[in-house]
């Protein structure tokens, strides 16, 4: 495949990924609501951290995740997405939107994006089974293949979550503190609801 072809594939891949409903889109939903369309981009950071870290571990010979470490991924992830919507959940009740941007926050997006994505199972286990199969593909074009590949599919990661961002964040005009409370309980039901989900495959 030619340079471009692998960039392609890298964004139609990292799209069809994007696109379905998991943790780091409910963290980029709180985080527009919190800080402004910015929380899309900020949670993407946080969740390329993460790809950066695994691509490293491929590139280094870690191809596999075997069946016995599997449920133990799947655990630790879980819990981990328990506690992160069981403190979403605490901090509705006296929520309030706010105006603007405020660094500390935007830190938090980053955060959360990060956890987001390691503490999901199947993050792993894609990135260790489909993941690396097209990363050492599109390395047979050498480095440039391997960039263009992974440019591909985190520029689909965030034109998606910026995208999901900027649509909450022009919506806030018409939601109030009630309705911004509600969305976040429904934010942490679901977090809690994923974590529960990982554990009983864990189980």
């Amino acid at each position: 495949m030619t340079i471009p072809e692998l960039a392609l594939m890298g964004f139609i891949i990292g799209l069809t990924g994007a696109l379905a409903p998991g943790p780091t889109l409910v963290a980029t939903i709180h985080s527009a609501l919190r800080i402004g369309w910015t929380g899309g981009p900020r949670v993407t950071v946080g969740h390329i951290i993460a790809e950066m870290g695994i691509v490293l571990l491929i590139v280094a010979g870690v191809t596999t995740v075997s069946d016995t470490y599997r449920p133990v991924i799947a655990g630790i992830g879980g819990v981990a997405l328990v506690i992160f919507g069981g403190m979403t959940l605490l901090g509705a009740r006296n929520a309030t939107l706010l105006s603007g941007n405020c660094e500390g926050k935007n830190a938090g997006s980053v955060l959360a994006g990060l956890i987001t994505s390691i503490s999901n199972p199947y993050f792993w286990i894609w990135w260790f089974s489909v993941g690396s199969a097209l990363l050492f593909s599109s390395f047979s074009q050498g480095i440039a293949g391997l960039l263009a590949f992974i440019g591909g599919h985190w520029s689909a990661d965030l034109a998606w979550f910026t995208l999901v961002s900027v649509g909450i964040h022009r919506s806030k005009t018409v939601i109030d503190n009630r309705i911004y409370r509600g969305i976040l309980l429904g934010c942490g039901l679901l977090l809690v609801i994923f974590g529960m989900w990982f554990l009983t495959q864990a189980l």
